[in-house]
Order: C-alpha cells, then structure tokens, then sequence
C-alpha cells in the first residue's frame, strides 16, 4: 500500500490526498505534525531532505513535491484522468492549477508565515493582510478566468474535477481559516461547492483527517 506522509491541514497534502482518492487509491496516512516540528527530525529528513510535506512512498522509492507526484499519479494511473485530452484544454487545466500553484500558495504557507513571524516580527495582522493580498490576487486572476470559459459545468473545467479543482480547493479552505472574504468570488465558491459534493474531496478535506485538532 503507498504510504502517505502528510499534515492534515497543509494545502499540498490536502491536494494530494484529493488527487489520490479520485484516483481510487488506498494509502496509510502517516500524520507529521508540522507544529511539534517532526519535519525537521532526522528520520523524517532522511525521507525527504527539504523536510516538507507531502511525501509518498510507494514500494522503494520515494516521491516529493506535490506537483511531480500528480503527475506521477496521472501517468501510473490514467484514470479518470485529471487533464483534459486536447493540448490546448491541459494548458489551460494547467494554467488555471499554477495560478495556485506557483502564484498563490507559496506566499502564505506555512513557513513563509513563521519567517514573517519569527525573522521579521510581523505581527498577526500584518500576517493576515500578507495573506489576504496574495490570495486575493490569485482568485481575482482565477475568478476572471473561469467566467471568461463559457463552456465551462459546475468545475473549473468542463464537467468533471481536474488538476484546477485538485489545486482550488485547498486553497478556498486556506483562504477561509485566513477569514478571507469570498462574496467577490462567486464562481469561485460554486466550484467549491460542487466539489464539495463529491466523496474523493470530503474524505480529503482537513477536518477529515485523524490528525485534525
């Protein structure tokens, strides 16, 4: 069975954990807990020398960074695919995940927030505004986008979750504990919703997992 090494309520675990269930996928969920600093023990390192999660281990080897391990997931196991078939529609898939991906997430997760605390002496509202402009810079990209595709179901592409919706919705549940307001995103919201409907993203969400507190 793959092993999953994650945190209940990191963005890039709860990703994974959503493109491993629509997969169908078992894994043993092995919680490191991010506050108490098991990142940074040696074993963990010894797994994964960024000291990051997720991490997957299937077998022998193991897999980092949760974009490769999508795509390894996607390559292993096609189906139900994640992109779409023709090449323009998996760049806009893709596109539409990175705005998340590459542009948001990495300004307010959660080292990035200790540095601001610790390094910097930010206090907790400058934190929160840091993490309010972000967000807010990537769903008003992301909200324009998904308005402007008028082919477009209930998910941020065509009728069925992709890679997009595997990258959104971690990111709604990171802008709601950051109390960020979500009314100008309407689009947003409904494709959070609709994927709120389905199993493979409840069982994913934070406070599902046995780790949550």
């Amino acid at each position: 069975m793959l092993k999953l090494y994650n945190f209940f309520r990191s963005g890039t675990s709860h990703r994974l954990r959503i493109a491993l269930n629509l997969k169908g996928l078992d894994y043993q969920y092995l919680p490191v807990d991010l506050r108490s600093e098991q990142h940074r023990a040696a074993d963990f390192l010894a797994l994964n020398p960024q000291g990051l999660v997720p991490a997957l281990v299937d077998g022998g080897q193991t897999l980092i960074q949760s974009p490769a391990i999508i795509e390894w997931l996607e390559e292993r196991h096609p189906e139900p695919p994640l992109l779409p078939q023709a090449p323009d529609e998996r760049a806009r898939v893709r596109a539409l995940a990175a705005v998340v991906g590459c542009d948001t997430h990495p300004l307010n997760n959660r080292r990035v927030l200790e540095y601001l605390r610790r390094q910097l002496g930010c206090e907790q509202a400058a934190v929160d505004a840091w993490c309010h402009t972000w967000i807010c810079a990537g769903f008003d990209a992301l909200e324009a986008l998904l308005a402007s595709d008028r082919q477009r179901g209930d998910f941020c592409f065509g009728h069925a979750p992709t890679l997009a919706d595997i990258y959104l919705v971690p990111q709604v549940e990171s802008a709601r504990r950051f109390n960020v307001d979500l009314r100008p995103y309407p689009l947003i919201t409904a494709v959070d919703h609709a994927c709120a409907q389905l199993d493979a993203f409840r069982r994913a969400a934070p406070a599902a997992q046995p780790d949550a507190v």
